[in-house]
């Protein structure tokens, strides 16, 4: 690749303005404030992710920008670009997609694992048209759906079946999209030059196509506004149908800037990005965030974070690149703690953070007594270009606690209504409500509109289906989802998806999915089923039958429990809070099970689990019973319970 020279001007382009860096620690709700002391149209003057690129190219020139990892060991040598060499391919990018008839109003659809080149697809897609991430672990028919929608001109996709059999899902998707015109494959990294012989027609090599471009500025001279939309992203439940929210420009320009003011990211910053790019989190507030501000961003080899090499070998990793920020979701923080530092230096790192899911209180001391590192939690959503909240370095809350909201963002605490939706009454603080969110990284509403009915409140604040509380330093507390969706490691999975399988059965009368309480995921998803009078089924048999027909696999049912009636409404709707009632039961009977069989107290001899409250669940201890097996239990069950996200207690009788 060709660089060129940063500071470079070409017609139509926005004067340089400088890269976002942190004004001053923000150690309160009055620093945030502060910060709005300023009118947010002089405190940020940046239009575009464009804009970004060219002001960090222009501070950065031959830092490094993207560290690619080939594998998870240490000893190996990356490949490094920096942001000149990144700039240089996104106009590269840009242009090869404005050569190929695609316009602004355009999307670019991008099916990739972690790798260099998706950071082309996303910001070169981002100047010329509008990106759509997809989830490659999709089925085809989801894909196509999602692709159609938002009428993909273009696909980016990875020349390779290694990593989630993408190229053959390309394949098959490519004669589902009629809108499609061109296909461009991107090369593994470690292919040789030629190896795949000549591509058909349609299909083009990504590579050498944009090599061919020119990569100092736009063809296209365009003039991107901070209204224009940017991206697509597919949200509402990663297993539900096509609900495809637009983000305009200004909204991920705000999310960065956000996120760089009050986690103080700053140029000596290295960083793991471990978040896959379809996902809004690891594209904005991580990998945006930390190219506006001249951060290293370090790529954990195509699989990123569900590479065991690469899980097995964080810590020394971590020492290699020297990073300052490790950020991951609560499943991945409890993989980390069975790593040891085995002598690994991490003293470089300053912040660590996470999000998407509630952090179980026992993971978050657990972490901080293994590495010293107090996990800071944060709130992100899609509709609202992925991040909401923010725990700044420095600032300890307890678990759930997930921080300040960002300067100019307005946040409401409502009443719920007799069904769990937000009423007009504001709560005040320490009372329990639903969360409501304006902000200028908003999102511009779902591509369609019958989408954005339920989305906002009349006056137009978004309704997040959080449940939460402020506290006295004006820091926001979540208790919980109001939605029915089942957040399994911060992926939001659509029970309807599952119970369409399910209910597909022939023995199967009625069925329901819901959230089963877990330790680290926060929730699993489960079934529960009525039979056909006279039908028989086993458990086995329903699972195996959901496993055909439930494309992406964290969304298959963990159990597939069969009971007599359905609990229902008075009109007559399935009553799923009962049934997460049940499945928490279920969940805390297990783990009695194997507490008492840790201990050596008989099966005949073990406590039973019963509701004391609406939505508490109780083991009940009987001394006389267990004799001096007793207070072993009490304490090997205390840590078990504690683990789970839900209200649990252990009585004596």
């Amino acid at each position: 690749m060709t660089t060129s020279n940063a500071t470079s001007a070409h017609p139509g382009t926005p004067p340089f303005a400088p890269p976002f860096s942190p004004s001053f620690p923000v150690c309160s709700i009055d620093d945030v404030h502060r910060l709005e002391q300023v009118p947010l149209a002089e405190a940020l003057t940046v239009r575009s992710t464009y804009e970004i690129l060219r002001n960090s190219a222009n501070a950065f020139a031959d830092k490094t920008a993207l560290t690619f990892l080939r594998s998870g060991d240490p000893d190996d040598a990356p490949i490094r670009w920096s942001y000149a060499v990144l700039l240089a391919g996104i106009h590269q990018t840009a242009n090869l997609l404005h050569t190929l008839g695609v316009q602004p109003h355009d999307a670019v659809a991008v099916l990739l694992p972690g790798c260099l080149e998706y950071h082309l697809a996303l910001w070169g897609g981002e100047a010329a048209a509008i990106v759509q991430p997809l989830n490659p672990l999709l089925g085809d028919q989801k894909l196509a759906s999602l692709m159609r929608t938002a009428g993909a001109k273009v696909l980016i996709a990875y020349g390779s079946d290694r990593e989630s059999e993408i190229w053959a899902k390309a394949m098959r998707v490519r004669d589902l999209v009629p809108t499609l015109t061109h296909v461009l494959r991107v090369a593994p990294h470690d292919e040789l030059t030629g190896a795949v012989g000549v591509l058909s027609d349609g299909i083009l090599d990504f590579n050498a196509a944009r090599a061919l471009e020119p990569d100092d500025h736009l063809v296209s001279q365009r003039n991107i506004a901070p209204t224009n939309i940017a991206a697509y992203f597919h949200t509402g439940g990663t297993t539900g149908a096509p609900k495809l929210a637009r983000h305009s420009h200004g909204a991920q320009v705000f999310t960065a800037w956000a996120s760089v003011k009050l986690r103080g990211e700053r140029a000596s910053d290295v960083t793991i990005n471990g978040y896959p790019l379809f996902h809004v989190a690891g594209v904005l507030p991580s990998s945006l965030a930390a190219l506006s501000a001249g951060v290293e961003t370090v790529i954990p080899t195509p699989s990123l974070l569900r590479n065991r090499e690469v899980l097995a070998n964080y810590w020394r990793l971590v020492e290699k690149y020297r990073a300052t920020t490790l950020s991951a979701v609560p499943t991945v923080l409890a993989a980390l703690a069975n790593v040891p530092l085995a002598g690994a230096d991490i003293s470089s790192l300053r912040y660590c953070r996470s999000g998407a899911a509630l952090l179980p209180p026992e993971l978050a001391t657990r972490f901080e007594r293994l590495f010293g590192l107090h996990v800071h939690e944060s709130l992100g959503m899609t509709e609202m270009a992925g991040i909401s909240t923010i725990t700044p370095p420095g600032v300890h809350g307890p678990a759930s606690c997930v921080g300040f909201p960002l300067p100019y963002a307005r946040l409401r605490i409502v009443e719920l209504d007799a069904t769990g939706g937000a009423t007009e009454r504001d709560l005040p603080a320490g009372e329990t409500g639903m969360v409501l969110f304006k902000s200028p990284n908003l999102f511009s509403g779902f591509l369609d509109p019958e989408d954005n009915v339920n989305a906002f409140t009349a006056d137009d604040w978004l309704i997040t289906g959080d449940l939460g509380w402020l506290d006295g330093e004006g820091r926001l507390n979540l208790t919980g989802r109001s939605k029915d969706l089942i957040i399994r490691s911060g992926h939001n999975i659509d029970p309807k998806a599952i119970e369409d399988a399910i209910g597909a059965h022939p023995a199967v009368q009625m069925c329901a999915a819901v959230g089963a309480p877990d330790a680290y995921a926060g929730e699993l998803p489960v079934v529960f089923v009525t039979l056909v009078p006279g039908a028989s089924v086993s458990e086995a048999e329903l699972l195996a039958f959901a496993a055909q027909r439930v494309d992406e696999a964290p969304a298959r049912p963990k159990t597939a429990t069969i009971i007599d009636t359905m609990p229902v409404t008075n009109v007559g709707k399935i009553y799923k809070p009962e049934l997460r009632l049940l499945a928490a039961q279920a969940v805390v009977t297990s783990l009695v099970a194997q507490a008492c069989h840790g201990v050596g107290v008989a099966q005949t001899r073990r406590p039973p689990v019963m509701v004391t409250q609406p939505h508490d669940i109780s083991v009940m201890l009987e001394r006389d019973q267990l004799g001096a097996q007793a207070d072993a239990l009490f304490e090997h069950l205390r840590l078990c319970l504690a683990s789970l996200p839900i209200k649990t207690e252990i009585r004596w009788a």
